[in-house]
């Protein structure tokens, strides 16, 4: 089949919805580079929608009919939205679902030490990298420190113009014979990407008047307790202050860095403990080309089609079919844990809904799940010429081509994968061209060379119908993505046709 770039086919108003679109797009990505900020994007624009939080609905024991418009979140890292249809919820729900977490490095519990005249961040990296990647880039660090009292202190810095940024180094090329020698897997070992956080030793001994004493304790031997009734202080308060002092001259870098996160965030080296922090690549999404005609941005595997699928949400008005829209965490090591999609949050809010609509029993919530129509909203992989081996031509997505849709994902003999049925994807096809949908089928690589997996197969145990569906990527899982305006521009146009006319 003739794969064809659509750019060719817009006239102007497309192209300036088009741009209008992609505007929106680069800045949720800049407010959103951890799932909480996405979260928490979405949201204020939920709610700036009449969207109402779930929970709030069923205190108050209302009655949702066809339009009343629900979210429920997940531990501020995952979101379920609804939008009640005209039918029953027992006849299922036209569902978007992606995933709004991204390879990164996240920091450690116990991270601050100093070595060689440098402070660190110990980090660990989450999902899947190549490690070398990260090295010599302005990294940012984003997330939320919990204290004790559950104070929570917000982490953004690295973002602002005139905020400080930090890194990883590398081995000077004039001394890397024996590094360049090592396999990509082993040039940057995973304990190699500790950030670089500080270098400036603390100033022991600083007075509140700006002079300076000696850095040694006048309170020594028998001196000790007339020196402690002299300042006001304890024995015990003196000797804490003398063992603080002790540390800190021989980490020093680490003391000062330690008294920056005090004073400005509030925040005690013991407060990492319950801490979420993330190190991503500091910057905004930016145009790319010439022609303006890509983006290059971090986190767009899987934050394009998140945005998207939100978006479709937010533009589509009542429906016969309950519409659902699932952003969930943890896809990229899983979609284990709480908050990934494996968890029961989602039939957990489903059957609130169920309940809401006076419509629960265990059993009409099986009935409602198994009549789903899915759209696992996540990326695919792009032909690149410079790695062309690794590709099909004639099974692969093209940036600019269009909507992807991946009928199986998987590797080695589509293990692990859904894999669509061709009555589903007969409906798909004619969905999309009663409305001009320009989209693309693929498959991520050549047979055997690798393959990836999405949240598709957790959705279809239910034994609702579902394929892999959203944007081709360039570099995906790199610090810094590539996509192409005009498939984003397919994707968001075929999430909305999908939610308003799948019947399954």
């Amino acid at each position: 089949m003739e794969k064809k770039n659509v750019w060719e086919t817009y006239e102007e108003a497309q192209l300036a919805e088009l741009e209008a679109l992609c505007g929106e797009y680069r800045d949720f990505l800049d407010h959103g580079k951890t799932e909480r900020e996405c979260v928490d994007s979405i949201v204020n624009a939920i709610e700036a929608a009449d969207y109402e939080e779930l929970e709030a609905a069923v205190k108050q024991g209302k009655t949702l009919k066809a339009g009343d418009k629900v979210y429920s979140v997940c531990m501020n890292k995952s979101i379920a939205m609804f939008q009640i249809g005209r039918k029953p919820m027992t006849e299922g729900m036209n569902i978007l679902g992606a995933h709004i977490d991204s390879p990164r490095l996240d920091i450690k519990q116990n991270p601050v030490y100093e070595d060689g005249g440098f402070a660190y961040l110990d980090t660990h990296y989450y999902g899947g990298v190549k490690k070398y990647q990260w090295v010599t880039l302005p990294l940012a660090l984003h997330g939320v420190v919990v204290k004790k009292d559950g104070t929570v202190i917000e982490v953004n810095i690295g973002e602002d113009e005139e905020d400080p940024v930090f890194f990883i180094s590398d081995l000077l090329v004039h001394l890397s014979q024996e590094q360049l020698e090592k396999k990509a897997a082993k040039v940057i070992e995973g304990e190699a990407l500790d950030i670089i956080i500080g270098n400036r030793p603390i100033r022991l001994g600083k007075q509140e008047d700006g002079g300076e004493k000696s850095q040694e304790s006048c309170c020594d031997g028998e001196m000790l307790q007339e020196c402690c009734c002299a300042s006001g202080e304890t024995q015990d308060e003196t000797q804490a202050k003398k063992a603080k002092d002790a540390r800190n001259a021989k980490d020093a870098v680490k003391a000062g860095v330690l008294d920056i996160l005090k004073a400005q965030y509030g925040i005690e080296e013991e407060d990492f403990i319950s801490a979420e922090l993330e190190v991503v690549p500091a910057g905004k999404a930016r145009e790319a080309g010439l022609d303006r005609s890509m983006i290059l941005a971090y986190g767009q595997d899987d934050r394009v089609c998140a945005f998207t699928s939100m978006k479709a949400m937010l533009d589509t008005g009542v429906t016969e079919r309950t519409l659902c829209c699932i952003l969930v965490d943890k896809e990229e090591i899983g979609s284990v844990g709480a908050t990934g999609m494996q968890s029961r949050f989602f039939e957990n809010a489903v059957a609130e809904v169920l309940n809401l609509c006076g419509e629960y029993s265990e059993l009409n919530l099986r009935r409602c799940l198994a009549r789903c129509c899915m759209l696992s909203s996540d990326v695919s992989s792009t032909f690149d010429p410079s790695y062309a081996g690794c590709f099909d031509r004639k099974n692969v997505a093209y940036l600019g081509g269009g909507m992807v849709l991946n009928k199986f994902t998987g590797s080695r003999g589509k293990s692990g994968s859904n894999d669509a049925n061709a009555e589903y994807l007969a409906q798909i096809r004619r969905i999309y061209e009663e409305k001009s949908i320009h989209f693309q089928t693929a498959e991520l690589s050549k047979v055997d060379v690798g393959g990836g997996g999405t949240i598709a197969y957790i959705l279809a145990l239910y034994g609702m119908n579902v394929i892999d569906s959203g944007v081709a990527v360039l570099s995906m899982h790199a610090p810094w993505e590539a996509t192409s305006k005009a498939d984003i521009y397919e994707t968001y146009r075929g999430y909305r046709a999908f939610v308003e006319g799948a019947i399954c």
